[in-house]
């Protein structure tokens, strides 16, 4: 079924909106938004289909973004490296003693924010409660002893990512990750991009359209907090996002322009305003982990961080491109040769997900 795609698209990026269109048309979208900021403008600004099953898609509509909010966790790390408060070489201990037990001591926050830790998941159950006070995480990260000798290989770490940096960054700042991002990241561009989010908007995000649920592997349920699976129709994101809880390493919600914006201002300026400079971008990009992880299975490129361009299921603008993935398709990205931010987020789980990797594509034929 067509439906009616709203908003624009600069002249140079047709093929985009083709592309976009053609997510709903033949490739399972019901309702999603992209953007794309560049040299510091909105050049793409497009979105469609229905948030629910009882209002249209907007402009402004946000979306749960899960593993995206690790790109907006590595911003705010290297932020912070910038303004001398956090060294991204210094141990994890340095700034959170507690974490030094059970064979932490040598962790850096560089091999954390690499996946390089060895702490993909906990063997306490955690609940709900459990996240929303935010020390009982933090205890039982400081008694789990790592799967591996942290450095010496990699697997992806899909939550525990989050406390992982979000701890030294509320130990630094005095601030949970959430009000980081709201104060020093989201907030001076005027992004609408939340981690923990705010009374007033949460009626306003698209639910995640999806039944589906599932037996998760620890690293993903964290005991009880998520028993069947992110993508469960009780218990999962779309419970999540209306409470007042921080879930640093997949909880965010925000709108596409957001994410767009917020990434274009990591490599350039956005009406004014440059979160990273020259040498963090630099840094970003260099390869921190690939290839075959602890298990043995094919993942992700990753630098400092983010997610990087080589991964053959993901393929983002080009190698100067770094940013992250999400469950249910969502992307959001930077490039620095084109001085360009995307972000790409919808409300349909789908089993085969090839739309962000088709936006991207277009992209590139976009910009020759």
């Amino acid at each position: 079924m067509r439906r009616p795609i709203h908003g624009h698209a600069d002249e140079d990026f047709g093929p985009l909106a083709d592309a976009f269109a053609a997510n709903f048309a033949d490739h399972g979208d019901t309702g999603a938004a992209c953007a794309v900021y560049r040299n510091g403008h909105q050049v793409v600004d497009l979105w469609g289909g229905t948030a629910g099953a009882d209002r249209p898609w907007q402009s402004d509509t946000p979306a749960p973004v899960f593993s995206v909010t690790k790109a907006l966790i590595a911003i705010s790390a290297y932020v912070l490296q910038e303004r001398g408060l956090l060294d991204l070489d210094a141990l994890v201990a340095d700034y959170w003693p507690e974490f030094a037990q059970r064979g932490k001591k040598a962790v850096t926050i560089r091999q954390a924010l690499s996946h390089r830790a060895g702490l993909p998941h906990l063997d306490e159950d955690l609940t709900v409660p459990d996240v929303a006070a935010w020390h009982p995480v933090i205890g039982a990260i400081e008694r789990q002893a790592p799967l591996w000798e942290p450095g010496s290989a990699y697997r992806y770490h899909p939550l525990t990512f989050g406390w992982l940096i979000g701890e030294p960054i509320r130990r630094v700042t005095g601030m949970t990750p959430g009000r980081f991002i709201a104060a020093e990241i989201a907030g001076p561009l005027r992004a609408e991009a939340w981690l923990g989010v705010p009374a007033e908007h949460r009626a306003r995000i698209a639910p995640l359209q999806t039944a589906l649920s599932t037996t998760p592997d620890r690293a993903i349920s964290l005991g009880h907090v998520f028993p069947d699976g992110l993508f469960a129709a009780r218990g999962g994101v779309n419970d999540l996002v209306t409470k007042p809880i921080e879930v640093p390493g997949g909880g965010a919600a925000a709108t596409a322009s957001a994410l767009a914006r917020i990434l274009a201002a990591t490599v350039g300026e956005v009406d004014g305003v440059r979160l990273l400079g020259d040498d963090s971008v630099r840094d970003a990009l260099i390869v921190r982990s690939e290839g075959r992880d602890w298990e043995g299975n094919p993942a992700n490129r990753f630098s400092t961080g983010f997610m990087i361009n080589g991964t053959p299921w993901r393929p983002l603008l080009s190698d100067a491109s770094f940013g992250h993935d999400g469950a249910c398709g969502q992307l959001a990205f930077a490039d620095a040769d084109a001085n360009l931010g995307f972000g790409y987020v919808n409300g349909t789980w789908l089993a085969e997900d090839v739309r962000a990797e088709r936006l991207v594509l277009a992209l590139r034929k976009c910009l020759g």
